[in-house]
């Protein structure tokens, strides 16, 4: 199996945090590779003007969808690699306690709830209202992954490399901390953006604790346009079951019955797809064999 087949089967069979890393990857790779070689033809595009969130409240009318396409672009290999490494951390404590659409739904809101809390600081904040810049990067969002699963579970544990088991409290009131001490210094509108995110993540939590769920909003969304767009098959006749009459000759006298019912039994290619999925559930997917890998995949095609 080559790397790319083997990081679409990754994909495939990855939960919604892992598919949200690969988003961010590939949106930061592609566009890198593709603008790089444009650049050794004299061709200049910054891409990310077109995907950051400004400032300025008037490049909303031309590009509105930088409210939640920010969170999906870095500038930067070690700004990408650090949020990737914590969206993958915080994604997996989330999906502990929580649904994969719950996990969704609190990154595509709480971005969004980021980016209005980013535009109202840099227009009513005195320090900030005459100063110009954007931003990107999944900070945000990513914070309110960690501050939800931590108002849930405070005194869950985890184990850092270097320092040991400590709670997701503790995590949390350190990264809290530093934003706070950080805020008027420099990257004003990242730190912004870290605690907007995390009051988006406790919010979230004591609304769903009062029975309130607000990324069935994200869902309900992505099922209309599911349904809208999907192709719907014509189905002007309904199928008509009918049961077959045999006859029966017993005793020298003819009976009419119903036919005996078929047993359906699983296909061996589902099966043996059964069998491999439950020892990824139990092993992880390196346990594999290259055998398995490639059934997978070719009947994934």
């Amino acid at each position: 199996m080559s790397i790319i087949e083997d990081l679409k089967w990754q994909y495939k069979i990855g939960d919604v945090g892992m598919r949200l890393v690969f988003w961010n990857l590939l949106l930061f790779a592609v566009p890198e590779v593709i603008f790089a070689i444009l650049k050794l033809f004299h061709i200049n595009i910054d891409y990310l003007q077109v995907v950051s969130l400004s400032t300025d409240w008037g490049d909303l009318k031309w590009k509105p969808w930088s409210i939640l396409t920010y969170a999906f672009f870095h500038f930067g290999i070690i700004h990408l690699i650090f949020n990737m490494m914590m969206l993958h951390f915080t994604s997996r404590l989330f999906i502990t306690f929580f649904t994969q659409k719950q996990l969704f739904g609190v990154y595509i809101l709480s971005a969004i709830f980021s980016g209005i809390i980013f535009l109202l600081g840099y227009r009513y904040l005195p320090t900030l209202s005459n100063v110009a810049t954007s931003m990107v990067g999944a900070s945000g969002a990513i914070m309110a992954i960690l501050i939800a699963t931590t108002t849930y579970q405070p005194f869950m544990e985890v184990r850092l490399a270097l320092i040991g088991r400590v709670k997701l409290w503790q995590i949390a009131i350190a990264l809290l901390l530093i934003d706070l001490i950080q805020l008027p210094m420099n990257n004003t509108g990242g730190h912004i953006a870290h605690l907007s995110g995390a009051l988006f993540g406790y919010i979230y939590i004591k609304l769903l604790q009062n029975g309130t769920d607000l990324s069935r909003m994200v869902s309900a969304v992505l099922e209309f346009f599911a349904s809208t767009f999907s192709k719907k098959k014509a189905t002007p006749f309904r199928k008509v079951h009918v049961n077959v009459k045999k006859t029966v000759v017993q005793n020298g006298k003819t009976y009419n019955g119903a036919s005996q019912s078929k047993i359906v039994t699983k296909d061996k290619t589902q099966q043996q797809i059964d069998e491999i999925l439950d020892k990824i559930s139990q092993s992880g997917y390196d346990s594999l064999t290259k055998e398995e890998k490639e059934f997978l995949f070719k009947a994934g095609k």
